[in-house]
């Protein structure tokens, strides 16, 4: 039975990425602040991703649980609101959670031999890459510096650890998340559901496609976003900035 790593793995996206994953056969660990409950199929490791020293301690744990034929660091949070508004402890939390943390984890797994030659590492960025993101400036910012870091780690660890690496990047998703950090009467219907996303994010990466964006209404944003990219930026702040009541983190 092949090994599987997936953060975030509570809720969302990450859920239904370890639930794929489990059904598929593979072993998985899912990491996650919150408990899945208990007819979750997959092992739960608890950790704050935001706390470094219980990043370093999760590390440990995971090296002596790999190496991992399939590692998908998905975990995220937000921060939505005017950026003055929203206190630097909101941010740096942010921070850490969306861009430390994986990276740091990615680095230790790949230094102890945990990742399986042959393997896969999935990080998972956001569309928001392609555009700016007006109301979740420190969100865009950490999943733009994970993008980054995906794309530069790629042809050193298929050359010396033969392991495959990929960045996602969904749109909106049907989540409780996202309706949490959502202007007042958006749409949910509107957003993938997080199951769709799974399995084209999986499927992708078994491809071995280093740039993964799920759904057409996904890939034409970000197609827009290259081509245009003030005028969609102003899309978006039309869509999210101008209509957010609230700061929320």
């Amino acid at each position: 039975m092949t090994r599987a790593l997936v953060t975030g793995a509570s809720a969302g996206l990450g859920r239904a990425i370890a639930e794929r994953l489990a059904a598929e056969g593979h072993d998985v660990t899912g990491v996650d602040r919150d408990h899945p409950g208990a007819e979750a199929p997959f092992a739960h490791i608890a950790c704050d991703l935001a706390d470094r020293d219980s990043v370093d301690a999760l590390a440990a744990r995971l090296i002596e649980d790999g190496p991992f034929d399939q590692t998908v660091l998905n975990a995220g949070i937000s921060a939505t609101g005017p950026f003055e508004a929203i206190p630097a402890k909101a941010h740096a939390r942010v921070m850490a959670v969306n861009a430390e943390a994986p990276m740091v984890l990615c680095a230790a797994l790949a230094r102890a031999g945990a990742l399986s030659r042959g393997g896969r590492v999935v990080f998972v960025s956001s569309l928001s890459h392609f555009t700016g993101y007006p109301g979740a400036a420190s969100y865009a910012a950490a999943k733009d510096a994970l993008a980054v870091y995906a794309r530069s780690i790629r042809k050193p660890f298929a050359r010396t650890l033969g392991v495959t690496v990929s960045a996602a990047f969904p749109g909106p998703l049907r989540t409780d998340h996202a309706a949490r950090h959502a202007p007042a009467g958006a749409d949910a219907e509107k957003r993938m559901a997080p199951d769709v996303a799974a399995r084209l994010i999986l499927a992708e990466a078994a491809r071995g496609r280093a740039v993964i964006v799920p759904g057409a209404r996904a890939r034409w944003m970000a197609l827009a976003g290259r081509i245009a990219p003030a005028a969609v930026t102003g899309a978006m702040r039309r869509i999210v900035y101008d209509k957010l009541d609230r700061a929320v983190w």
